[in-house]
């Protein structure tokens, strides 16, 4: 089990640095070299809200780290992994709800490009999130039950 979860380790950080250097690189050229200085303040909203979807981002990419080290450890089966589970759902959620509030910016620049594309390519990190909190309310569900089944069992015996 140590080499699936060495590998799901090394995921996890290589997916982060791509986030990391799009807030250290990207999204700093973004803001100084639009492409129309006409939206130019239109883009401040969706890189401040890039910027702060990336604390949850990393925050859930630590809770996913430290659930695979729960398993290592063999307790998998804990309230720990509830626990960074519950965490993960509420990170997802805070992404999606930050992308829904820049909906309306990502539109006007949408608007004023005439790129309607671009409200699609705008709607994927909510859907995304969404998807990713409903797999750990499902999963974190699914992991309190057998928690629960395996101390009833452990009483019994």
């Amino acid at each position: 089990m140590k080499r699936e979860t060495l590998f799901l380790k090394f995921v996890v950080i290589l997916i982060g640095i791509p986030i990391l250097a799009l807030c250290i690189l990207g999204l700093p050229w973004l803001a100084n070299n639009p492409v129309n200085p006409a939206y130019a303040n239109i883009l401040y909203p969706i890189v401040i809200g890039i910027y702060i979807s990336a604390i949850p981002f990393y925050i859930a990419l630590y809770k996913a780290f430290r659930l695979l080290n729960y398993i290592d450890k063999n307790i998998a089966f804990s309230e720990l992994s509830v626990k960074a589970l519950k965490h993960i759902k509420y990170c997802a959620v805070t992404i999606s709800s930050l992308y829904v509030a820049m909906m309306p910016f990502v539109f006007l620049v949408a608007e004023k490009d005439d790129a309607p594309g671009l409200i699609i390519f705008g709607t994927f990190p909510i859907f995304a999130s969404m998807v990713i909190a409903v797999f750990a309310a499902v999963l974190q569900k699914l992991l309190k039950n057998a928690i629960d089944i395996k101390s009833d069992n452990d009483l019994t015996i």
